[in-house]
Order: structure tokens, then sequence, then C-alpha cells
């Protein structure tokens, strides 16, 4: 299947890369992504007890998480700005 294919403002092609993953081991809860994601794509939550670590404080306390995948156009914009590389993206076909 093909991916989908969108068109800047310019004409050029451009093929939107989907975020699919976002890894909360390496995730500080900066929300960084969640700023600056303009369909509100994530959600910040409390990690869980599995995922605490004995050097991590007491601001660290959070991690981002992807909540409403469907809604993400594709941008970038949150890998663009996570100092941790914590989100994973990938070209989807169209009707997927």
């Amino acid at each position: 299947m093909e991916p989908i294919i969108g068109l800047t403002r310019g004409g050029a092609a451009w093929t939107p890369e989907f975020v699919v993953e976002l890894n909360a081991k390496t995730c500080i809860g900066c929300g960084r992504c969640y700023k600056v994601c303009p369909r509100d794509v994530f959600n910040l939550v409390e990690r869980d007890e599995d995922e605490l670590d004995e050097d991590l404080d007491d601001d660290n306390m959070m991690v981002m998480t992807i909540a409403n995948a469907m809604d993400c156009i594709g941008c970038g914009s949150c890998a663009r700005v996570c100092p941790k590389g914590c989100h994973t993206h990938e070209a989807r076909p169209v009707g997927v």
C-alpha cells in the first residue's frame, strides 16, 4: 500500500510520519511534546510502580503517554522538541 502523501503550501510532496510509540523508560516527563502538539495526542500521567527507579527524584514522577494516537497529523513537532528522543514515528498507508 502507498503511504499517505500530502502537499506543502508550496506544492512539494510531503510524507507525514505519525507517532506510534513513546518510550516511557527514557521519558523525563518534561511536557514539551504535550505543549507543542496541536492535536492533544499526549497525556501526562504518573509513572507505574514498576517504572520507578531509586535514582528518580520527586520531580520525575510523571511520564508522557500517547492518549489519542488517531488524532496525530504526522507533523513530527513532538520528536523535534523531545530532549531524550522518546518518540517513534512511521509513515502510514492510506486508510490505516
